[in-house]
C-alpha cells in the first residue's frame, strides 16, 4: 500500500471515529429530553455549606470501630480478589470454549451489589456473602483478561523449550514467567477495584467502611463523613507501600480471621431460597401456564420495561458525560500541558475522583440534590471520566513532542487530541458496559433504574421477581458488551490497557 493510500485510510478512519462520536453525542441529547434531571431538595446550598464545613473539620469522634471497619474492608477485598484470581486463572485456560465465555460474560455482567443482595437472602450477614459477591464476578472478569493476556502475549520463550516437554511444563516454565508482570499488574489494579467494592458492600450491611459512612451520612455528621473518606483515600493511595508481593501470603493467612464472626448459615434458608423463594409465584402455587405468562407479562410491563428504559437513558447520558470529563481532565496530568507541580495537583484530583466509588458519590449527591437522575449522571461521569483521563494522560506522556507543535489551546485541539482520540474512544467503549452495570445498581439508592425495582422486589420478599430482573439486567449488559466490541472492531480500535 502506497503512502497516499495509507494517508487516505487514516483520514477515513479518523472521519468515521468522529462520526460515531457525534452520533453518540446526539443520542445523549435525545435521552436528556426523557431524563428526570432536577434538584428537589429544599435548600441544597445550606446542605452544601454543612458539607464544606465537614470537609474543613474532619473528625473521627465517636468512630470507635473505624480500625475494625478498615481491616474488614481490606480483608474482604483481599479474599474476594484472591478467590477471583485463582478461579479466573483456571477458567482462562479453557476460555476458548464457547460455554465458558458465555457463562463468564453473564457472571461479570451482574454487579457485586446485586450478587450481595442475592447472597444476603441465602447466607444472611455471614462473611461468605461478601466474599462470593466479590469473588464470582471478579473470577469471570479475571478469566477474560487473563485469557487475553495469554492470547496476546509473546511466545518467544516457547521455542527454546525441548520439543519433548509436555504442555504443562511449557506453560509454567516458558509462557508464565514472560507474562507474570502483566498478570500481577492487572491483579493489583483489580485489588484497587476490590477495595472500592468492599467498602460499598457496607451500604447493605456488611461491616466495612461503607457501613460507617452510610450511618454518619444519614445522621448529617459530615465531619466524620470526610474523615472516613480521607482514610479510604489514604488506604488506596498507599497501596504501593503496603501491597508488597512477599507480604501478600501473610495477608491472605490473616484475612479469614479478620472477617470471621459469630453468624451461622441456616441450611433451611438455603433450601427455601432455591426451592421456594426464587420459583415464580404462579408455578409455586401450581397455577396454569396461562397464569405464568400473565404474571411474567405484568412484571415486564410494570417493572422491567420502565427500568430498562430509564437505565438505558441514564447510562447513555452518563457515557457521553464521562467522555467529556475525560477529554477535559486528561491534560491535568499530561507533560504536554503542565509542569511537575501542575501535574501533581492534577494527579491528586484524579486519584480522589477515581478512588471514590460511584455508589458513594451518588449517595452524597442524592442527599445534596434530592432523588433524580442528576446525582447519578454526575457521579458516573466524574468517577469513570477520571479513570479514563488518568489512562489517556499517561498515554499522552508517551507521545513524542513535535518541534513545530502549536501551543496553548491549539496544541490541545490540533496536536494532542487527534493523536490520543483513538485510545480515548476504545477506553470509553470498554467502559460502556461498566457504566450500564453501575447505572442499574444506583437504583438501590432510589433512582428508577432496574436496580430500584430489584431492590423493591427484595424488600417486598418477592425474590422470584428480583431474580428475573437481575437476569434481564445481565442479558442487556451482554448486548452492550457485544455492541461495544463490534464498534471497536469496526473502527479498528485496539489498546493494551486493561480496564474492565
Amino acid at each position: 500500500m502506497s503512502i497516499s493510500q495509507d494517508i487516505g485510510v487514516e483520514r477515513y478512519q479518523r472521519s468515521t471515529r468522529w462520526t460515531v462520536s457525534w452520533l453518540f453525542f446526539a443520542s445523549a441529547l435525545i435521552c436528556l429530553w426523557f431524563a428526570d434531571i432536577s434538584i428537589t431538595s429544599l435548600d441544597p446550598w445550606l446542605e452544601l455549606g454543612r458539607m464544606l464545613n465537614g470537609l474543613l473539620t474532619p473528625s473521627l469522634s465517636g468512630q470507635y470501630q473505624i480500625i475494625d471497619a478498615l481491616l474488614q474492608t481490606v480483608a474482604f477485598a483481599l479474599l474476594g480478589v484472591a478467590f477471583g484470581a485463582v478461579a479466573g486463572f483456571a477458567l482462562a485456560l479453557v476460555f476458548h470454549r464457547a460455554i465458558v465465555r458465555v457463562v463468564c460474560a453473564l457472571l461479570r455482567s451482574i454487579h457485586e451489589i446485586f450478587w450481595a443482595l442475592i447472597f444476603l437472602q441465602i447466607f444472611g450477614l455471614h462473611p461468605l456473602t461478601g466474599l462470593l459477591a466479590l469473588g464470582i464476578p471478579y473470577a469471570a472478569t479475571f478469566a477474560k483478561i487473563y485469557a487475553e493476556i495469554l492470547d496476546e502475549g509473546s511466545h518467544g520463550s516457547v521455542s527454546a523449550i525441548n520439543h519433548d516437554a509436555n504442555s504443562i511444563s511449557v506453560f509454567f516454565y516458558a509462557r508464565l514467567p514472560d507474562l507474570w508482570h502483566q498478570f500481577t499488574t492487572y491483579t493489583a489494579y483489580r485489588l484497587e477495584c476490590g477495595l472500592r467494592a468492599s467498602a460499598v458492600l457496607g451500604f447493605i450491611g456488611l461491616p466495612t467502611l461503607g457501613y460507617n459512612l452510610s450511618t454518619v451520612f444519614l445522621e448529617g455528621q459530615y465531619s466524620q463523613v470526610f474523615a472516613i473518606l480521607i482514610i479510604f483515600y489514604l488506604l488506596v493511595a498507599s497501596m504501593r507501600f503496603w501491597l508488597r508481593p512477599p507480604l501478600v501470603p501473610v495477608y491472605l493467612i490473616i484475612a479469614p480471621f479478620i472477617v470471621s464472626n459469630d453468624s451461622t448459615i441456616s441450611l433451611q434458608n438455603v433450601r427455601r431460597f432455591f426451592t421456594q423463594d426464587i420459583v415464580p409465584a404462579p408455578i409455586l402455587k401450581g397455577e396454569s401456564s396461562a397464569s405464568v405468562f400473565e404474571w411474567f407479562g405484568a412484571l415486564l410491563s410494570s417493572q422491567a420495561w420502565p427500568g430498562i428504559i430509564n437505565t438505558l437513558v441514564l447510562s447513555q447520558i452518563a457515557l457521553v458525560a464521562t467522555g467529556i470529563v475525560a477529554l477535559v481532565a486528561f491534560p491535568l496530568i499530561s507533560r504536554q500541558f503542565f509542569g511537575p507541580f501542575g501535574r501533581a495537583v492534577g494527579h491528586s484530583i484524579l486519584v480522589i475522583l477515581r478512588s471514590t466509588p460511584e455508589y458513594m458519590l451518588a449517595f452524597i449527591l442524592l442527599l445534596l440534590w434530592g432523588p433524580s437522575m442528576l446525582p447519578a449522571i454526575v457521579a458516573l461521569a466524574l468517577h469513570n471520566g477520571a479513570v479514563i483521563a488518568h489512562l489517556i494522560g499517561r498515554f499522552s506522556n508517551q507521545l513524542p513532542q513535535r518541534s513545530d507543535a502549536p501551543t496553548g489551546i491549539n496544541a490541545y485541539g490540533y496536536d494532542v487530541l487527534p493523536r490520543v482520540y483513538g485510545q480515548f474512544l476504545v477506553l470509553l467503549f470498554y467502559r460502556w458496559e461498566v457504566i450500564f452495570r453501575e447505572t442499574a445498581i444506583l437504583g438501590v439508592l432510589g433512582i428508577a433504574t432496574l436496580g430500584f425495582y430489584i431492590d423493591s422486589a427484595i424488600q417486598d420478599i418477592r425474590f422470584d421477581r428480583a431474580l428475573i430482573l437481575i437476569v434481564i439486567t445481565g442479558l442487556i449488559n451482554l448486548l452492550i458488551d457485544a455492541a461495544s466490541r463490534r464498534i471497536r472492531t469496526g473502527l479498528r480500535l485496539k489498546t493494551n490497557l486493561k480496564i474492565s
